[in-house]
Parts: structure tokens; C-alpha cells; sequence
């Protein structure tokens, strides 16, 4: 029976992994960046529906972040077991591309083909959610809360952003690494759970998380009723497609980009490299 793989093996695993990826065709590549997309947004709605309650109240606020991080973290275990292309877990592409196996164009290309898969998963869920009523749960309770949440995301600054998406990729893609070392269905569980429930409790930002959040509170805060009962007024005319790309989904994008490509992918090559090579 084989073993879960020690840190030091996992190594020459991720090269092989990111190597593999960058040769899926791109129509293979779209379904599955697809999928990835519409897994993490099915998590982030079900997360918000499950805390939206004890969200509302400051004395149950940080049991109802821990319920959501709970409740998103099947997000990636869907893609792990199940199969999909998530482009914060592909920023470790860095790790092929050092070692001379990938090259910078095709690195980019995938990760472009796989955003764009992604944000069209994601939001298909958004419209998708629109069009059930789904939202109108708890007399709207799970509406009013995507505005808010939505809300909350464009007005970090252009710096909080980018900081927050540093430390959610970094969380997400010391998840991939760890599950990449995993030979059982359970490991790969486990790898994925303790990372993506601290991430979500945290507070910390995900830009293909984002691409369903955002879609979804600008959606919700166009229907009258669940508008009014957010309680923000005038302030969801900020709360736009403009706001959305350039206050939220530029900043936690490139954030995601440093957090995984550089603190997980950069670091953990040149920290097993000279190891594997002896």
C-alpha cells in the first residue's frame, strides 16, 4: 500500500502535476476551470447560508465565521476529488517553471485560459441563484447577507486587497501542496480542510470566491426587497461591475498570485530543491 508522501517527495510530484497541466487542451482545460468555478461558488453560498444568522449578531459573529469556513471548505475538496482547474491552487506553476520544464508564456496562458474558465463558473452560479429565489430564504436573511458580504469587499483598500488575497492564496496553495503529498481520498480531505476553514475564518480574500460574491451582491441588491432590508442605501450604488474588477478582483488577484506563487510555490522549490537534488 502506497503512503502519503513526506514534505520533502513532495517536490518532484508538483513538478510532474504543473508540467502535466500545461498540456491539457484547452477545451478539457475549460470544463474543468468551469467546474472549478461553480465549486467554490456552490461553497461560498452554501456558507453564506449557513451563517447568515449568527453573522447578523456581534455576540455570535466569530462562530458564524467558523461555520462558514466549515461549510466552503468542500469547495476544494470537490476540485481535489473530483477533478478541476482552480487558478489560485495553478499559481504553483512557478514550481515547473524554475526548474526549466514550462516556460513563462505558456504559464500564463494557462493560468488566463483558467481564469476566464473560473469566472464563467462562477458566475453561472450567480444567475443561477438569481433565477431560484434562493435568496428570498429566511424571509431574504440569505440575500441581504450576499449584498453585505459583497458590500465588505469593495471597500477594502487597494493595499488591505491585495494583502488579504496574499494570505487566502497562501492558505489555498499550502492546501494543494499538502494534498498533492496524499495518496487516499482522506488525506487529500484533510490536506484541504485545516488551510480553507482558517482562510475563510480569517476573513482572508480568494478572487475566484470573489468572482461568485461580487456578481451575486450586485445581482441581489438589484431586487428592491432584499435592497431595502440591507440597510445601506445610497451606499449600494457602490457596489458596481467598475468597483468589482478594479477595487476588489485586480488587487485580490494579484495578492493571490504573490501568495501562491511566490510564498508556497518559490519558497517550498528552493527550500527541497538542493535536498531532492542530493
Amino acid at each position: 500500500m502506497e503512503t502519503d508522501l513526506s514534505p520533502d517527495k513532495i517536490l518532484p510530484r508538483a513538478i510532474d502535476i504543473y508540467t502535466n497541466k500545461t498540456k491539457i487542451n484547452i477545451k478539457t482545460l475549460m470544463v474543468l476551470g468551469f467546474f472549478a468555478g461553480a465549486f467554490v461558488s456552490l461553497a461560498a453560498e452554501a456558507s453564506t447560508l449557513a451563517a447568515s444568522s449568527l453573522l447578523a449578531d456581534k455576540t455570535s459573529f466569530a462562530i458564524g465565521k467558523l461555520v462558514q469556513g466549515l461549510v466552503f471548505t468542500p469547495g476544494l475538496i470537490f476540485i481535489l476529488l473530483a477533478g478541476g482547474e482552480l487558478f489560485t491552487g495553478n499559481c504553483l506553476m512557478t514550481i515547473p517553471l524554475l526548474e526549466k520544464k514550462i516556460n513563462l508564456k505558456t504559464m500564463i496562458r494557462s493560468w488566463i485560459l483558467v481564469y476566464f474558465a473560473n469566472f464563467i463558473g462562477a458566475l453561472s452560479i450567480a444567475f443561477l441563484l438569481y433565477a431560484s429565489g434562493q435568496w428570498f430564504f429566511a424571509d431574504g436573511l440569505v440575500g441581504v447577507r450576499t449584498i453585505l458580504i459583497a458590500k465588505s469587499k469593495i471597500d477594502f483598500s487597494f493595499v488591505q486587497a491585495l494583502i488579504l488575497g496574499l494570505l487566502g492564496n497562501f492558505l489555498v496553495c499550502l492546501g494543494v501542496w499538502m494534498s498533492l503529498g496524499a495518496r487516499s481520498y482522506g488525506s487529500k480531505v484533510l490536506s484541504a480542510f485545516f488551510p480553507i476553514s482558517i482562510f475563510v475564518l480569517s476573513g482572508f480574500e480568494h478572487s475566484i470566491a470573489n468572482m461568485y460574491y461580487l456578481p451575486a451582491g450586485i445581482l441581489a441588491k438589484n431586487i428592491p426587497d432584499l435592497a431595502s432590508k440591507s440597510g445601506l442605501g445610497e451606499g449600494l450604488a457602490s457596489l458596481n461591475i467598475s468597483n468589482m474588477v478594479f477595487k476588489n478582483l485586480l488587487p485580490v488577484t494579484l495578492g493571490n498570485m504573490i501568495g501562491g506563487a511566490i510564498f508556497v510555490g518559490i519558497l517550498y522549490y528552493f527550500a527541497y530543491r538542493t535536498h531532492n537534488k542530493d
